[in-house]
C-alpha cells in the first residue's frame, strides 16, 4: 500500500509512473490490433479480478477504465440478491433491490474520470438515481451530518458531508455509457462523486448510513484527502 499517494502531490509515484510507462507501450501496440484487441480486454479483466497486488489495475481496461480492488476477491451480484441497505440516522430505513432503484427517477450526470494512479476517462456518463433523493426517500434526521458507504467486497468504505451527498452531480449509479453497470466497473450499483478523484465512488455499493460526522474512508486512512476535490473552488 505505500506506493498509493496524496492527490495534492500531483501525480503518481515513481514507479508507478514508470510502471504505466511501460505498461501503457505495450497497450498502445495491442490497441493497433483491432482483431486482437477484444481477447487483450478480457483477459485483463480476468487477470484483475484474481490479482491481489492491484498491480494488473494498471492495464488498460475496456474504455480507458482499470480494474482495481483492495479486496483480494469480489464476489459478483445479480439483480436477484442485490441489496442496498439504507440507515443510520434516518426515519424510514429501508432495502433497495435493483428493480426498485431502477423505477425510481434517473439522473443521467456526464464527467472526467480521474484516478490519483494519473489515468483519466473523459466524459463518462452516469446515470442512476440521485443520492440526494434516496436520503430524502429516508428522512435524515436532524442530528445527521454525514453519509458513510460501505461495500459488498466486505473492506472498502468512503463517507461524505451531508452537504457534498445532496449535490445535484453525485449519484448512485446503475449506469455507464448508457449501459448497466457491470462487475468489473463496480456494478450492479456503485457511487459516483463528479466532483472528486475517483477514489470517492465507492465500488460495489451496499449500504449507505447517514452519521453524525465524516468518518474517513479506506484510503484516507492511508492519508488521502477526506474531501478529495478535482478543483479546490468546488
Amino acid at each position: 500500500m505505500t506506493d498509493r499517494h496524496d492527490p495534492a502531490r500531483g501525480g503518481p509515484p515513481l514507479a508507478r509512473r514508470v510502471l504505466l510507462a511501460t505498461l501503457g507501450a505495450g497497450a498502445a501496440a495491442l490497441a493497433a490490433a483491432p482483431v486482437l484487441r477484444g481477447g487483450w480486454e478480457s483477459a485483463v479483466a480476468a487477470i484483475s479480478r484474481n490479482d491481489p497486488t492491484g498491480l494488473s489495475g494498471l492495464l488498460p481496461g475496456p474504455g480507458g477504465f482499470r480494474y482495481f480492488s483492495v479486496a483480494g476477491s469480489v464476489p459478483e451480484r445479480t439483480a436477484a440478491d442485490y441489496r442496498l441497505e439504507i440507515g443510520g440516522l434516518v426515519e424510514r430505513p429501508r432495502a433497495y433491490t435493483l428493480a426498485d432503484l431502477r423505477a425510481l427517477p434517473q439522473t443521467r450526470v456526464v464527467g472526467d474520470v480521474t484516478c490519483t494512479d494519473g489515468w483519466q476517462v473523459p466524459g463518462a456518463a452516469f446515470s442512476g438515481v440521485l443520492l440526494s433523493h434516496l436520503l430524502d426517500r429516508a428522512g435524515v434526521r436532524a442530528q445527521g451530518g454525514a453519509v458513510r458507504f460501505t461495500c459488498f467486497d466486505g473492506v472498502y468504505s468512503e463517507s461524505l458531508t451531508l452537504d457534498q451527498a445532496r449535490r445535484p452531480d453525485v449519484l448512485v449509479a446503475l449506469d455507464l455509457m448508457d449501459a448497466p453497470l457491470g462487475h468489473d466497473r463496480g456494478g450492479p450499483v456503485r457511487l459516483y462523486v463528479a466532483p472528486m478523484y475517483f477514489y470517492k465512488s465507492a465500488k460495489w455499493l451496499s449500504g449507505i448510513t447517514v452519521t453524525e460526522q465524516v468518518v474517513p474512508g479506506y484510503w484516507e486512512e492511508y492519508g488521502y484527502d477526506v474531501d478529495g476535490w478535482l478543483d479546490r473552488r468546488a
